[in-house]
């Protein structure tokens, strides 16, 4: 009864649409309701401490980097190194497109933001080169999507706090799982390629490349210190987002000097109205959680799958399958802050190490946002570029298919995911 309250409570809030951080609020008072101990000054106080979190700091200064990177000139000379190294082969600015996400994803951590930029940078160059539209724009959404995988991660943030895991241990265990998603669309890419008839860029020279390479250095020495500081414990989490801030700050503003003090107000109030979403909904989601826990719909939902907690592997299938489901439907931070706290303790008592379930967790929730009918990063893409969200949809599918491979790849060899996790954390 009680999971039926809950469902019913959030899915028919959702229906009427109303904005998901308040269907959370409202389904913590049905369950409330529900357990006969409704207090509004308990769902206040769970309110507030949601967001009192010391390493949900990460995420406005994560978002802040994001924005100066966009703004300050990193973006763009980062997909121009990829240019001058891989757009003159065959399909080559497909490539360019897959090597720039990586990169960025390096620095900003938020798939919105990667993907904007993407698009507006490269999807006018792909179309003016004669490649289908559809095509690059599925390409460039879920290029986009590795983002929340490569470190700094906030997706991973985010899910650290739900589920109390080291978020230091989920950054270094997501490094091969990303590269892995490239990987598997640049190989989809390779495919969809050949059957275009396009030309590609002239090959850049050699003083080309080195002059791209050294205009970008700047950029991609800012993942190098996230990753090096957080392996040998410099700095947390947290701390790494503000190094990486004020890094880009001050490679924008000094180095680069594109970022005007003129602009810094719209680049932070731009930050904060992002940032005060996602903290509003983890706040939101937070009170839901306690009362998940109060209800006891983890050891509910223990009892239902018994017979797959001694079969791991069979159990990671089902979790994988059910959270594609949703992630058709809801986003990626909803979706993290709603179903986290109720998977986790199935997950801890089948034995599943939490940190490479994190890292798949969230990989399928990635990839979610390019999972019609909701696909966020489906919208952005549609968006910038000016086309209808069916063409996207369209051009997404070889390439989403691909992704959702590597992922049940992880899920029939988990090594790939721990041993090199382990061999990073040292």
């Amino acid at each position: 009864m009680t999971v039926a309250v809950f469902l019913i409570a959030l899915l028919g809030a959702m229906a009427l649409g109303v904005p998901i951080a308040y269907s959370l609020l409202l389904c913590g008072v049905a369950l409330m309701i529900h357990l006969g101990n409704f207090d509004a000054q308990i769902l206040a106080q769970n309110l507030i401490e949601g967001a009192n979190s010391f390493p949900l700091l990460a995420v406005p200064f994560f978002m802040l980097a994001g924005e100066i990177m966009n703004v300050g000139g990193l973006s763009r000379r980062i997909v121009n190194l990829a240019l001058t190294l891989v757009g003159h082969v065959r399909g080559g600015l497909g490539y360019v497109v897959i090597l720039a996400a990586v990169m960025m994803a390096a620095l900003s951590g938020s798939a919105v933001a990667d993907t904007a930029a993407l698009a507006a940078l490269l999807l006018p160059m792909m179309v003016a080169a004669g490649h289908d539209k559809a095509k690059a724009g599925g390409l460039i959404a879920s290029a986009g999507i590795i983002a929340p995988i490569i470190p700094p991660s906030i997706a991973f943030v985010i899910f650290g706090v739900a589920a109390n895991v080291s978020i230091t241990k989920l950054f270094l265990a997501g490094i091969v799982p990303g590269l892995l998603m490239g990987l598997s669309i640049a190989i989809a890419w390779f495919l969809v390629a050949k059957k275009e008839n396009v030309r590609p860029p002239q090959r850049a020279s050699n003083a080309e490349r080195l002059k791209a390479l050294r205009e970008s250095t700047w950029a991609l020495v800012l993942p190098l210190i996230v990753l090096v500081g957080l392996k040998f414990g410099v700095f947390t989490p947290t701390e790494a987002a503000v190094v990486a801030a004020v890094y880009a700050l001050f490679v924008s503003t000094v180095i680069y000097r594109e970022l005007k003090l003129s602009q810094l107000y719209h680049v932070f109030v731009s930050a904060a109205k992002t940032t005060s979403v996602v903290m509003f909904l983890v706040a939101a989601a937070m009170v839901s959680a306690w009362l998940i826990t109060i209800a006891n719909l983890p050891q509910e939902l223990i009892s239902l799958l018994q017979p797959l907690i001694d079969k791991p592997m069979l159990l990671m299938f089902v979790i994988m399958i059910l959270v594609m489901v949703v992630g058709t439907a809801m986003d990626m931070t909803p979706t993290i802050l709603i179903l986290t706290p109720v998977l986790m303790p199935l997950v801890k008592a089948a034995g599943i190490d939490p940190v490479y379930f994190g890292v798949l967790f969230v990989m399928n929730n990635a990839i979610g946002l390019v999972t019609p009918p909701v696909g966020t990063v489906l919208n952005v893409v549609a968006g910038v570029g000016k086309m209808k969200m069916d063409e996207v949809t369209r051009g997404v599918v070889p390439f989403m298919i691909a992704q959702f491979t590597v992922m049940f790849l992880l899920v029939l060899f988990p090594s790939l995911v721990t041993v090199p996790a382990k061999w990073f954390a040292g």
